[in-house]
């Protein structure tokens, strides 16, 4: 088994609720459907525009948030099936760097503390002296002893956000997911901190998913890439693939979208009619076609699968993949 993390149709809806007494009246189809598959020691990248679901997958393949259906393998594991204890200690193997480390790292706490209490919480991860093993991790960090007895607000952004990934390895996890940890720094802090995350999942030996709206910062750190749209993903291959070859509308649009600056622009801007699909949303076929420059008969009534279009390369999409041609040819005979 060359993976660690697996999801079959993961799905999470939240309710839409209205009136007086807050009924639910309609769906929020955050993730719908997700099929995903993380290699050992790899890292993947997860990217989409806001809202599209990319931070709810995340949280649900840790069961930060319970999903609504489907599965997820940890290592061969059903997390899914899993009881409290054995989820308890599957914890201290599953841990999350947070987008905003103002406000995910305790204000009432010092350094060394919020460091210590993951080590506390799972004692059986890391024995030996926890003082010790926290001042070796800031010191990894690049930060220094006397950083041990501060308070977050006394840190810059990028040490409170290396105090944050600190306190996710202290335990010596094998999955970690980053959800956008870059994107509140300033850019050279951002260069800082993507060479740091690099390093250490190679000394750490890391399997990560790696959730951002930045391609930029996807090619740097990534090894394989998901592109998400809706709650649905709709294009996955390696990075060098997807970098050289995107075939989906949707990843060219936002290929197509990177800015470039000094130089003569390699990619001509798309432009989209409309906007991303609402909150209840119940559209029909392919979730980008109100949008699609490329659509075509089918795709408002059809939703493609995702399909082979190359050597480890899918795409969901009418014009791509055996599976989604015969689709359409069967709607018309």
């Amino acid at each position: 088994m060359d993976w660690l993390i697996r999801t079959v149709g993961l799905t999470k809806y939240f309710p839409l609720k209205k009136g007086l007494f807050r009924r639910p009246a309609g769906w929020f189809r955050a993730v719908d459907g997700v099929d995903l598959t993380i290699a050992r020691n790899k890292v993947l990248g997860l990217v989409g525009e806001s809202g599209c679901g990319k931070t709810t997958l995340g949280r649900t393949i840790l069961r930060l948030q319970e999903p609504t259906a489907g599965q997820v393998f940890f290592n061969g594991v059903d997390l899914l099936k899993a009881g409290p204890g054995e989820l308890r200690r599957l914890r201290a193997r599953m841990q999350i760097i947070f987008q905003d480390p103002s406000a995910s790292l305790n204000p009432r706490m010092r350094v060394g503390t919020i460091i210590r209490r993951n080590l506390d919480i799972h004692p059986e991860r890391y024995g030996r002296n926890k003082k010790a093993r926290v001042l070796e991790l800031l010191e990894m960090m690049g930060l220094l002893p006397e950083h041990y007895g501060r308070f977050p607000h006394e840190l810059s952004g990028g040490q409170r956000q290396r105090v944050g990934i600190a306190r996710a390895l202290a335990v010596d996890p094998e999955f970690v997911v980053l959800d956008e940890p870059t994107s509140s720094l300033d850019v050279s802090v951002q260069a800082q901190i993507l060479n740091l995350l690099r390093r250490l999942q190679v000394d750490f030996h890391l399997t990560c998913l790696f959730i951002s709206h930045d391609l930029r910062v996807i090619n740097h750190i990534c090894d394989q890439v998901a592109v998400m749209y809706a709650g649905r993903i709709v294009e996955a291959a390696g990075r060098e693939t997807l970098f050289a070859s995107p075939r989906h509308p949707y990843t060219r649009l936002l290929f197509s979208s990177i800015p470039e600056i000094g130089r003569k622009a390699k990619n001509k801007l798309i432009s989209v009619r409309d906007e991303p699909p609402g909150p209840a949303s119940t559209l029909s076929g392919c979730r980008f076609h109100p949008r699609c420059p490329e659509r075509i008969d089918g795709c408002d009534r059809i939703e493609p699968r995702l399909a082979p279009v190359g050597p480890a390369h899918f795409s969901a999409c009418l014009r791509h993949g055996r599976s989604n041609l015969e689709d359409v040819s069967s709607e018309h005979q």
